[in-house]
This record gives structure tokens, sequence and C-alpha cells, in this order.
């Protein structure tokens, strides 16, 4: 049996969930606590991804990143970067795909701390750098965890997105989730279940082991 795909799905899954939760705990940051008329657009963008056909953004990844695009070849041309059917145009549309996945709960648990308590911070000399990584992230722990294993768990079920942008190339595109695809073309239904199998058992016990954790099971037992 052929593990290339699932190693290379891990793999997009752990970067991609990575350079999500650097991009948004700033992102949540601001939209937890800002008054800018604009929040309503950026929550909007950042939300589309969840009623859009992975194929509508899949279709303008590739608009975007192709070389017949003005972007496309100055990202080519210039600094020599090729998105199109590669594994970094890959974990660029995982990146926006899986964007609200990560920045949902995140912000929530952001805008339920209570004001006071990030003015006491202010109050005492911490700057609002020190607050978010000291005070306010410290508080929002299972909101943080249901945004890392969501995204995770995401991006490992992605399917027309990563097609599109990155076609079926074994070792550099084809994930489990095409790989599953393509046994089932050709009527190798074995592989495919395990491909199907070892996803479902993952993401299974990912997912457990954040409502036990967040539902406090383990605490108890623990006790």
């Amino acid at each position: 049996m052929n593990w290339e795909p699932l190693l290379l799905t891990f793999k997009l899954a752990f970067i991609t969930t990575l350079l999500l939760l650097l991009i948004s705990i700033p992102l949540c940051y601001w939209l937890a606590y800002t008054k800018s008329r604009v929040k309503p657009i950026v929550e909007t963008l950042v939300s589309m991804p969840l009623v859009l056909p992975p194929t509508v953004l899949g279709f303008y990844f590739l608009v975007v990143f192709s070389p017949n695009n003005a972007l496309g070849n100055w990202l080519d041309t210039v600094i020599g970067i090729k998105l199109l059917f590669s594994f970094p145009g890959l974990v660029i549309a995982s990146i926006l795909y899986s964007l609200p996945f990560m920045v949902h709960p995140i912000q929530s648990g952001l805008a339920g701390i209570p004001h006071s308590l990030k003015e006491a911070a202010y109050v005492m000399g911490k700057s609002k750098l020190a607050t978010l990584l000291h005070i306010l992230l410290p508080n929002i722990k299972p909101s943080l965890l249901t945004g890392i294993v969501l995204s995770f768990a995401h991006t490992i079920g992605e399917f027309g997105v990563v097609l599109m942008i990155g076609g079926n190339i074994p070792g550099e595109t084809k994930v489990a989730s095409i790989a599953i695809y393509d046994e089932v073309e050709a009527l190798n239904y074995s592989a495919a279940n395990f491909y199907s199998l070892v996803l479902f058992a993952i993401t299974f016990c990912i997912l457990l082991m954040v409502y036990l954790i967040n539902g406090g099971y383990l605490k108890k037992s623990v006790k």
C-alpha cells in the first residue's frame, strides 16, 4: 500500500494549521475588539469558504495564480515561485479555504473574555502584546484547541480546491482525498477503503479528544 498520499496529507494539514494559527490570532484580536465599519466586510470575506462551493474558490485560484495573470506571471518570473500544481499552492489554497474554521472559535473566545480583565492588564502596565500572549490567550485554551483541530481536520478532508489548484501529481500534490477518488475510478476498492479508513479513524480520534477535553471528562476521570 502506498503511504505517500497520507503522509503528504498530514504534512499539508500540519503546515496549514500552523500558518493559520499565526495568521488568525492577530486577525481575531482585531475582529473581537475593533469598532471599524469594515469589520462586517472582513467577517464576510473570512466566512465565504463556508458557503461557496470549493470549485468556485479553486477556479479563482487558477485564474489568479495562472502565468497568464499579472500576479501569477510576476510570482513565476520575478520571484521564481510557481503556485499552480505545486505544494506551496496547495498550502495557500488550504489556508484560505480553512480560514473560518480557525478564526471563528478564536474570535468567539476573545469576544467572550470580560473587558475588565483586559483593562486591568493595561492598568498594571502590560502592553497589548503582553496582554494578548499572557492573559487573553491562556484564558481561551478551549477555543484555541477547537480552532486548531477543526482546521487540521478540515484540511485533511479537502478535495475540490486541492484537485483544481494542485492537480494529481504523485509525491507533490496527490493527497489522500484525491488518491481515494483515483482508486474508486480504477475500481480498486480495497485501496480506497484503506485510505478512507485511516482518515476516518484519525479524524474521529482527534475530534473525540477535543470533546473530551473541552467537556472536562478527562479532568473528571483523573480526579
